[in-house]
């Protein structure tokens, strides 16, 4: 029996401990949780702030969403820091931020490649590089951008099929953008015979091709001789096109076609190509005309 007394006595002395240290802490313990209601109803605010900086630098809707996340979840651990600040519990705290650290790091490690891509999305939509839209040429591939967000690029290539690249492999290699100077030339080559005339040559070309094809007229046609080739003179005449299109340049580049073989038909000026000798077992000097005969009357005879 005085057992049983003495141990109920400890519990509630105890007890009676565990009172008087919570009535001790009850001023910071209602401290703490006035600061962690006033901080709940605060992050709306400084969401809401944070949204409208964040929406003046970029447009990209993703990013801004992350960013804005970002910032609402670090000024919440803020306060929860202040929070357990405030009931006295800094080895839990100290403990907690070694063990975020450890957890962290292992985190950070485990998911850099995806971190890499978030990144590089976040980057490329501050500095503007490219829109939803654009026609662009990375990593061996050449397409219009259908969409853009945290991870990945999706480019669908001009036969139709969607290739997604990581934002990582766009940022770290050379981008070329169609688009977004709104301006592009077709640089078109050929050839012409060493007996024309070249000061003709370059004259109708240019005519023919101011004439007949679709253009930005604002600039002028430009035609140069390049090269001395192994059976041509070569040239390159460049044209800018009235859009930045792939359909516009294959139209453009069509149109140029056209109309330098309709030009150089008309002007007997000569596109040299290559030509094939088919042996026939004939000697040097004689006429395929001449010997056809002669083969067929042998083979009616061995008949």
């Amino acid at each position: 029996m005085e057992q049983i007394n003495a141990s109920l006595g400890r519990i509630w002395e105890t007890l009676g401990g565990w009172v008087d240290g919570f009535m001790s802490n009850l001023p910071n313990l209602v401290l703490a949780v006035i600061v962690l209601a006033l901080s709940i109803f605060l992050s709306r605010y400084v969401k809401k702030y944070f949204s409208k900086a964040v929406y003046r630098i970029s447009s990209n809707h993703t990013v801004n969403s992350l960013l804005v996340n970002i910032a609402t979840a670090a000024f919440l651990i803020v306060m929860l820091f202040v929070v357990l600040g405030i009931l006295g519990l800094d080895t839990a705290l100290t403990s907690l931020l070694a063990g975020a650290g450890v957890v962290g790091l292992a985190i950070g490690l485990a998911v850099q490649e995806p971190l890499m891509n978030v990144f590089s999305g976040i980057l490329m939509s501050t500095k503007r590089l490219y829109n939803v839209g654009d026609l662009i040429e990375s990593n061996g591939y050449y397409g219009i951008i259908q969409q853009v967000n945290l991870r990945s690029t999706i480019l669908k290539q001009m036969s139709g099929e969607e290739v997604l690249l990581p934002n990582k492999m766009i940022i770290q290699n050379p981008l070329t953008n169609y688009t977004v100077s709104k301006e592009r030339r077709l640089d078109f080559s050929c050839g012409i015979s060493y007996g024309d005339d070249l000061e003709k040559v370059k004259r109708i070309t240019t005519e023919a091709i101011e004439r007949e094809v679709d253009y930005d007229k604002n600039r002028p046609v430009e035609f140069f001789y390049n090269e001395f080739g192994n059976s041509s003179i070569n040239f390159v005449v460049r044209v800018w096109l009235r859009q930045t299109t792939q359909k516009n340049l294959l139209a453009t580049q069509s149109q140029v076609v056209m109309a330098m073989k309709k030009a150089f038909d008309k002007n007997d000026i000569t596109i040299p190509f290559p030509i094939r000798t088919l042996d026939f077992g004939i000697k040097g000097g004689e006429k395929l005309n001449e010997v056809m005969p002669r083969a067929l009357a042998n083979g009616e005879r061995e008949a």
